[in-house]
């Protein structure tokens, strides 16, 4: 039988948490040699590569990162049996696993999670933000109790997975200030020739997006095109171009970032899904999203 040893997956847990072997030395009080002998070996033993070179620093792998995942759950484990040991209280609250979509904007991300955030009794939220078909497969394994994204699951091979609808919204456009007026005019016709910052093309919003575009003739010049919506909300308040977001929280987007809305269309319109592994959904935090983001989108 082949048993893991746990002092090398303590470094590797340091290591991977402090971002670098030097930084690890100072908390293991061990030497850089030592700690990487350490790292090989538990690599090999693994028979998988766990950190690749990052900068002056290290980054994890994918597998890096499935195997810090299961760091963080031995040596929590680790503590709550010392604290059951020494008597004191280890009363753990349930956790959910959310994975999101990198594709959903994080103002949305948010305002679907915060009731999971507000539960009495508390609930630990974990979120993992990665594509929605790596998501779907992690769903799969039981890796992530919920998935939220702005597609249903239709589609996913090999995965057993229900899409709950949450609810939908049209699409407004924002500008930094000092364009907003010009831009307001004649909207949506103002845009073409306008610089525009849009999501990147593999999402579901700058399809319908070009679409919409491309069935009224209208032509804006692309400045950037972003998977972050934060970096692009953050682009288009320092004035680079106008960019959109969802109507639903319009009001929000404009006090957070400082712009004016110019325009809706509402033919085109964002959708969110809570995808879960099973048709019904019972764990009370995801029934709190749920009703949550119904709500939202009302």
């Amino acid at each position: 039988m082949e048993w893991l040893n746990y002092h090398h997956l303590l470094y590797f847990w340091v290591v991977a948490r402090e971002g670098s072997i030097a930084r690890a030395t100072e908390v293991l009080n061990l030497t850089q040699p030592t700690i990487s002998a350490q790292l090989r070996a538990l690599e090999e033993s693994l028979g998988e590569k766990l950190f690749e070179k990052s900068g002056r620093g290290l980054a994890l792998t994918e597998m890096g990162k499935v195997v810090l995942r299961y760091a963080d759950e031995i040596f929590s484990l680790g503590r709550e049996l010392r604290d059951t040991v020494r008597g004191r209280p280890t009363t753990k609250p349930p956790r959910l696993i959310v994975g999101l979509a990198d594709v959903v904007p994080k103002l949305v991300a948010f305002r679907l999670i915060e009731p999971a955030f507000r539960m009495s009794p508390r609930v630990e939220v974990v979120c993992r933000e990665d594509s929605p078909p790596r998501l779907l497969a992690a769903l799969a394994v039981h890796d992530l109790d919920v998935v939220i994204s702005d597609a249903p699951a239709a589609g996913a091979i090999g995965v057993k997975a229900f899409s709950h609808l949450l609810g939908e919204s049209s699409v407004t456009f924002f500008t930094a200030e000092p364009n907003a007026a010009a831009l307001r005019r004649h909207f949506p016709r103002s845009l073409d020739g306008a610089p525009v910052l849009l999501p990147a093309a593999a999402t579901e919003l700058r399809r319908m997006l070009d679409h919409f575009f491309e069935t009224n003739d209208i032509r804006p010049t692309v400045v950037a095109e972003f998977d972050d919506s934060a970096l692009m909300n953050i682009s288009g308040q320092a004035g680079l171009g106008a960019f959109p977001g969802p109507s639903a929280l319009a009001r929000e987007i404009s006090r957070e970032h400082s712009v004016r809305a110019i325009g809706t269309l509402e033919t085109v319109r964002e959708r969110f899904y809570v995808i879960s592994p099973e048709r019904r959904i019972k764990h009370p935090a995801v029934m709190a999203i749920t009703e949550g983001g119904r709500k939202l989108f009302e």
